[in-house]
């Protein structure tokens, strides 16, 4: 028989790895083995060391050590390191060449250097960014700024027709506003410029019409204008706006216009008022306060004054900006004379004194970057260069590369990083201090060539806006490969936990099924090329968790032992390519679905082959769109979901369906014992009054209700520890999916009990519930998880549809993007979550307030000792609740009494490997005293309800038909009722063996019993101490509760 094998892996670490110290960590910067210096082999202990050989019996007092001194003493207290490596350590301290060090001297070296190390760290680092996104703007016209606001988490678009964009920190456009003004009724009124005024909470809108307005950002009805700077003899078309955050009164407005001018208003009491007030000032404070530019020359308004220049000679002022470390007005024109000038504020003086800078060619845009003290421009001559603002005769670098104009420039201020970009659509990232670079980015912006391009990069929140006329579009960076621990190196499929070997296992898109122990979080083994390079994208394990199956895109299941070795290969897709969404196996089919309306059926007392084809599904056709997922309910009920929002009833035996439901509309299907018509039944909202009477008519009927997949059933779960719902009602069957509904069913009544939003404002969600039922976790694209407390929840029916959702217990993001599996198990008692996700990561946490665990951390972590540290704070809390709970257990009955000793012993057993389920209670958590006593009791006495469980099976066989017995033939008597004095005749007294008497002790006894003869002297000193010590505890506990 022909078989395959994965690479099978061992993750047993490199024996390559070279010795180093004790106690260090001997890699370089890229986590590669290899020659280390020795100030960056020593660890804490090792400078504390050298800390104290440093230290002198005299306070406040330190050593000096010679070269042949230190290299002696650091040999004796660390006692590792060649006297070479101490000889140049000495020497790199010892600049001034002094030739003698003390403890102040060698750790400003240690901490220089590894701040040097840090910052070479951020500068190499290249970002990586996630797939251009257009932004849905309502801009009809150019877009001419866009701002962000700190104090209320909001970004601001303007255009140039005036409309105003508020986006929310998630770039959700919230609202658009008009902004007007007088002149508004003019054809050709066109807004040039926007800035925020942070610290008055304003903003500042400059138009055609020679005016810059000012808004209220606090009025409670839309953006109300409060001043408005008029007299302005030429039109404003860039503006800055800067305020001291040490005193928040001082600020600067400047501003430049198309005649070359530079004007600047300073204020000096901002928080008060920005302007004077004038005298014939109506007492409305909603009314628009006129201040005139001729007022502000005069010196009128005393909490401002103006400052400005004319240096650029009639050009248009492209960009203007005041930078506070400077304390100078940088502004650049496109001219090739007075390129960029820099108007020096002088102290006491009311006017500026002027740096002029030729460029050739000109320049479109520039920036500042204080540490660096360089300013880049962006020039039209293809380059970008980098100048002191002290030095005007030439650069101090010029960055080559691009094949165009240069229309924007932008540092990346905390790494000392630069964004170009030019007239071709290209984006590059250049590293400043190598001046080279290291990032072209060419992405599928608008075709269209003449465009006017905006160019923002919002470090804080790592996103890049550039817009291209109307349209808008985002880059955003994703987050640090570096400093992201990545539990596989390809996004993460699939999830499943094997409860019998307490682990993990995964599987991911290039073919990886990775091992993981669940109690530290280490890799094991690691099988590759499972289905050579395309995507896993499910997996399952069978009932024994001694087979693993696989599904992948290639169109085939396989099954594999847990050595690598592969069984059988299942032809799912018949040779062709198919979407793998579930793996169901069950006890004598293996049921796959995902990429069609029907199921697709295994059978594996036929896997007499390697190869294994399909086989036919009795039931056929009965979803009207792609089933996604299915779910079994012993002994016989089948349910399967798919992506028009329908959920199908199966009787697994015959694989016939007979009920649909969705959340619109229920229907009754036909079986071949039921003669009736097909029934449409109401369950909610919106139901059609005109019964469906085919499959086809409800198929037709579902797609135009849900064209785009809202209603699309992801997961469906049982709930198989309701063992008596259909006697007394309530829900039994959970499902999840389109627009990030849960929906809870009553299968037995056919009835929709309960429906609530668990996550707003996304497509679709995946859940997973553990087995007692207790919890219900779901997930979202966002990498969001929420875990609901579903014990009490829809225990009973109710005419009325609940919409309540039920109590959440905790809501977090574990994850960065989309989750792709959740899997819930149970370890010593704990709940625990194991999620996967895209962003490549695998992380398990418990249901309460424990940290998240990425599995491929470097530092393993003891899931049983942080869950037992958890439990500390509550165990008193928890003893008391109980003792109650054990009041409240019912007595035994007679049948029941049997069971008793060995029902009772089972949970005090476990009270010592398992302390009970507890979390702290913090801000995101929900867990009341009632749920916890519910809790643990329901814990004491699970095991006593396993003898009423097995009671309550008899229902299962009621389909049985009972005939009358046949009679039994006649069967001769056995011999011992025949003659029952041969066999059971009893024996007289004589025929009795008589068993001697034993001699009396006292007789026989040779010596007197001494027990100091038996032990020794140290055993028996031993037991008379603990048992004094005892007595004193003992007498201690009295006196107490006396």
């Amino acid at each position: 028989m022909s078989y395959q094998n994965a690479t099978f892996e061992l993750n047993v670490g490199s024996s390559t790895k070279p010795k180093h110290p004790p106690g260090t960590d001997w890699t370089t910067a890229d986590g590669d083995y290899g020659p280390a210096l020795l100030e960056n082999q020593l660890s804490v202990s090792d400078f504390v060391k050298i800390q104290s050989a440093f230290e002198s019996p005299e306070q406040r007092q330190t050593i000096s050590m010679s070269r042949e001194e230190f290299v002696q003493r650091m040999k004796e207290i660390i006692g590792w390191g060649t006297k070479k490596e101490y000889q140049e350590l000495f020497d790199k301290v010892d600049v001034a060449g002094d030739g003698f060090i003390n403890w102040d001297k060698l750790i400003s070296f240690i901490l220089l250097a590894l701040h040097e190390k840090d910052e070479q760290a951020k500068a190499t680092v290249v970002p990586q960014w996630k797939a251009l996104e257009f932004l849905p703007v309502k801009h009809k016209d150019t877009i001419q700024k866009v701002i962000f606001l700190k104090s209320s988490s909001r970004y601001l678009t303007i255009s140039k027709e005036g409309l105003l964009g508020i986006w929310g920190e998630n770039l959700k456009l919230q609202e658009t506003l008009p902004i007007t003004s007088d002149g508004s009724k003019l054809k050709h009124l066109w807004v040039t410029s926007l800035v925020s005024l942070e610290n008055v909470h304003k903003i500042a809108v400059a138009f055609t019409c020679k005016e810059i307005c000012f808004y209220d950002l606090l009025s409670k009805e839309g953006f109300p204008c409060q001043y408005k700077l008029q007299g302005l003899k030429t039109t404003p078309v860039c503006m800055d706006y800067w305020y001291d955050p040490l005193d928040a009164n001082e600020s600067i407005l400047s501003f430049g216009d198309i005649t070359g001018k530079v004007r600047v208003i300073s204020f000096t009491a901002a928080l008060i008022s920005l302007f004077e007030q004038p005298a014939s000032a109506c007492e409305d404070e909603d009314a628009t306060v006129t201040i005139n530019w001729a007022e502000l020359l005069s010196g009128y308004h005393k909490c401002c004054y103006t400052l400005e220049h004319k240096l650029h000679h009639g050009d248009w002022v492209r960009q203007v900006a005041y930078n506070a470390s400077l304390d100078a007005i940088i502004s650049s024109t496109t001219s090739s004379t007075s390129t960029m000038v820099l108007g020096w504020r002088e102290k006491s003086k009311n006017h500026l004194k002027m740096t002029s800078f030729n460029i050739a060619q000109g320049i479109h845009a520039f920036d500042y970057h204080s540490r660096l003290n360089l300013i880049a421009t962006a020039g039209i001559s293809n380059k970008v260069y980098l100048w002191n603002p002290y030095v005007v005769s030439k650069p101090v670098g010029v960055l080559w590369g691009h094949s165009a104009s240069v229309i924007a420039v932008q540092f990346f201020v905390e790494r000392k990083q630069l964004f170009s970009f030019s007239k071709d659509k290209v984006l590059r990232l250049w590293d400043i201090q190598h001046q080279l670079s290291i990032q072209r980015i060419t992405c599928p912006f608008p075709k269209s060539q003449d465009f006017r391009c905006l160019f923002h990069f919002d470090e804080a929140h790592g996103r890049l806006f550039i817009s291209f006329n109307n349209q808008l579009t985002l880059l955003a960076m994703q987050s640090e490969a570096g400093k992201r621990v990545k539990s596989h190196e390809k996004p993460v499929t699939c999830v499943l936990y094997s409860s019998i070997l307490k682990q993990v296992i995964s599987s991911d898109c290039g073919s990886t099924v990775s091992f993981w122990m669940i109690d530290t979080g280490q890799k094991i083994k690691q099988f590759t090329g499972c289905h050579g390079n395309t995507e896993i994208s499910t997996m399952a394990l069978d009932a024994n968790e001694t087979r693993l199956l696989t599904g992948s895109t290639d169109g085939t299941i396989k099954i594999w032992d847990f050595n690598g070795y592969c069984h059988h290969t299942l032809n799912v897709g018949q040779d062709g390519t198919v979407d793998i969404s579930q793996i169901l196996v069950l006890k004598k089919t293996i049921l796959v679905t995902g990429w069609k309306r029907t199921i697709t059926v295994f059978r594996p007392q036929n896997f007499n082959q390697f190869f294994i084809q399909p086989e036919e599904w009795k039931g056929g056709v009965q979803h009207g769109d792609d089933i996604l997922c299915a779910a079994f309910l012993p002994p016989q009920t089948l349910a399967t979901g798919s992506y028009d929002g329908e959920i199908v009833l199966w009787n697994n035996s015959t694989e016939n369906a007979y009920h649909v439901f969705h959340p619109d509309y229920q229907k009754q299907l036909k079986s071949k014992l039921d003669t009736e018509p097909h029934k449409l039944l109401s369950a909610g909202r919106g139901c059609p009054t005109t019964p469906i009477t085919d499959h086809a008519t409800l198929g037709d009927y579902s797609s135009e209700i849900d064209t785009e997949g809202n209603n699309a059933v992801m997961r469906l779960c049982f709930l198989e520890a309701r063992k008596n719902i259909a006697a007394t009602g309530g829900a039994n069957l959970v499902s999840c999916g389109g627009s990030g509904y849960v929906r809870f069913w009553d299968t037995f009544k056919k009835q929709l009990l309960a429906e609530f939003l668990a996550h707003s404002g996304v497509r679709s969600i995946i859940m997973s519930i553990d087995k007692l039922n207790r919890y219900l976790v779901t997930g979202d694209v966002d990498g969001w998880l929420k875990i609901w407390n579903i014990e009490e929840y829809c225990l009973h029916s109710s005419k009325d549809k609940v919409t309540q959702p039920p109590t959440l217990i905790r809501s977090f993001q574990p994850h960065e993007d989309r989750i792709s599996c959740l899997e819930m198990c149970e370890l010593r008692g704990q709940s625990l979550i194991i999620s996967s996700s895209v962003d490549c990561n695998i992380s398990v946490t418990d249901v309460g307030s424990s940290p998240i665990w990425i599995f491929g951390q470097a530092k393993h972590w003891q899931i049983e000792n942080c869950i037992s540290l958890l439990k500390r704070d509550t165990n008193l809390m928890e003893s008391e609740i109980q003792e109650k709970s054990l009041r409240t257990i019912p007595l035994l009955s007679k049948e029941e009494t049997c069971l008793a000793p060995i029902e009772h012993s089972l949970p005090y057993k476990n009270n010592k490997d398992e302390s009970m389920s507890d979390v702290r209670l913090s801000e995101d958590i929900n867990l009341s005293t009632k749920y916890k006593e519910r809790n643990i009791h329901m814990k004491k006495t699970s095991k006593l309800h396993n003898y009423e469980v097995i009671q309550k099976t008899t229902s299962a066989f009621r389909s049985l038909s009972i005939r009358v017995l046949k009679e039994l033939p006649e069967v001769n008597k056995p011999a011992f009722l025949l003659d029952p004095e041969k066999y059971f005749r009893e024996e007289t007294e004589e025929e009795c063996p008589q068993i001697p008497e034993l001699s009396p002790l006292s007789e026989t006894l040779k010596a007197v019993f001494d027990e100091k003869s038996l032990f020794p002297k140290e055993i028996l000193d031993c037991e008379r101490r603990a048992k004094q010590l005892c007595q004193e505890i003992s007498n201690e506990v009295k006196i107490k509760k006396n």
